[in-house]
């Protein structure tokens, strides 16, 4: 029973040793424990600190591309309106282009026709009157074979410019 019920001895020197362990732990131990855990915890708080700063970091750098994307989005609707308007405007040039070539044309077309009808008029003058005057000289050789239908012709026609004047 003298495992339950320990002597006055041993328990001094039990506590002796516990207090002079407890000294030295104290002393040297325990500071370095506590200096161990307080680097430990500023390590993990630092951490802490850099991972918050990189997680802001990143929401900055999401929020600074949802701009870009949409001034990128922005810059790609005016880009497509600058040029619809360019093809508008290049269209219309076209067309109106064309009509002024046609306009032209069909100008060109109506002095090149009234000028081939002018000419194609005169050529039927100039034929009607060479054929009126084959005509009329076939009718007056005819007519005027005998010479005294050749002076009453010769003084109806005097009597006819007197008349005239």
């Amino acid at each position: 029973m003298s495992l339950i019920t320990p002597d006055f001895g041993l328990l001094f020197w039990m506590t002796l040793i516990f207090a002079i362990l407890f000294f030295v732990l104290a002393k040297f131990g325990f500071p370095l424990i506590t200096s161990m855990v307080n680097k430990r915890s500023e390590r993990i708080a630092g951490s802490i600190r850099m991972a918050k700063e990189a997680e802001q970091k990143l929401g900055e750098m999401a929020e600074q591309q949802a701009k870009m994307l949409e001034e990128t989005r922005a810059e790609q609707a005016r880009i497509l309106k600058e040029a619809s308007q360019a093809r508008d405007s290049i269209i219309a040039q076209a067309k109106a282009q064309a009509q002024d070539e046609t306009q032209k044309m069909l100008a060109h077309a109506r002095t090149q026709i009234a000028a081939e009808k002018e000419s194609a008029l005169r050529d039927i003058r100039r034929e009607v009157a060479v054929l009126s005057v084959n005509v009329a000289e076939k009718v007056l050789r005819k007519e005027l074979g005998d010479e005294d239908k050749q002076i009453e012709l010769v003084s109806k026609m005097v009597d006819e410019v007197a008349r005239l004047s």
